[in-house]
């Protein structure tokens, strides 16, 4: 399937690694432009290079406004942003949801909700000059299935699937499409240091740990395993494209079955 991409400019955050690397691959191969953006530099530069060198790259901090605001003139540079795939985020502070103190639920809402708030804000009236653009969100489970020992994550991601519904109403018409996608338990970096944490804390092997976790944790996880990358970058792929130009505002699950409740 075409879709509709050739040429188009892609700013991919958190993307040196897991769904974002994945997703900046797909969408090359699409004929898109990708960009890539994260914290370590040679981290971006080894992703890159991994993917042929083609891709632009920049370190960059996406709590700060200054360092947004670099990143949005080095984009505009290389001829601006049509699609903002956001797949930077924390798991943060975990534990009793009274313990966590101001900072744990800070360093989760500006990294995991108010960074796609500022980004939205840089790059989107760009889009909308163009008459076309595409933002798509990792969400995630926990945004509908909130887990009590994760509830500064939670309550980061929830908003952030709130956010999408509304900034898509007044832009949808301008020609800017907002969505979101919900991976759970992705075989990713962050989900290998959870299951690195809980295996040295049981005195388990890794695979022991994601067992447990998924019997003890994950009840509804249908399919009884991690997800791929390369199963959540085909639907970050297809709301970034032409062919989802009726598709608004809307929550797409990848997780294997994981919230044990209806998607309505």
């Amino acid at each position: 399937m075409d879709l509709g991409i050739k040429g188009k400019r892609v700013l991919i955050t958190g993307s040196s690694g897991g769904i974002g690397i994945e997703v900046a691959r797909l969408l090359k191969q699409e004929g898109a432009h990708p960009f890539l953006t994260d914290l370590d530099e040679e981290a971006l530069k080894k992703a890159d290079e991994a993917m042929g060198g083609t891709a632009g790259i920049m370190a960059a901090d996406l709590t700060d406004t200054g360092q947004i605001a670099r990143l949005k003139a080095r984009l505009e540079e290389e001829g601006g942003c049509d699609i903002l795939v956001h797949a930077a985020g924390v798991t943060g502070a975990k534990g009793d949801p009274l313990e966590m103190t101001d900072e744990d639920w800070m360093e989760a809402w500006e990294i995991d909700f108010m960074s796609a708030v500022r980004l939205s804000r840089a790059l989107v009236p760009g889009m909308v000059g163009k008459g076309w653009g595409r933002v798509v969100f990792v969400t995630s489970e926990n945004a509908v299935q909130p887990y009590a020992d994760e509830a500064v994550y939670n309550a980061a991601k929830a908003a952030l699937l709130n956010f999408t519904k509304c900034v898509s109403m007044p832009y949808a018409p301008k020609g800017v499409l907002f969505n979101t996608v919900s991976p759970a338990f992705i075989e990713t970096p962050m989900t290998d240091g959870m299951m690195d944490k809980r295996a040295d804390e049981m005195g388990v092997s890794k695979e022991e740990a994601i067992e447990s976790f998924l019997e003890e944790e994950r009840p509804f996880l249908t399919l009884g395993r991690r997800g791929r990358v390369e199963e959540v970058a085909p639907v970050i792929a297809l709301l970034c494209s032409d062919r989802a130009s009726f598709t608004v505002g809307s929550a797409y699950r990848i997780d294997g079955g994981s919230v044990g409740a209806m998607n309505i």
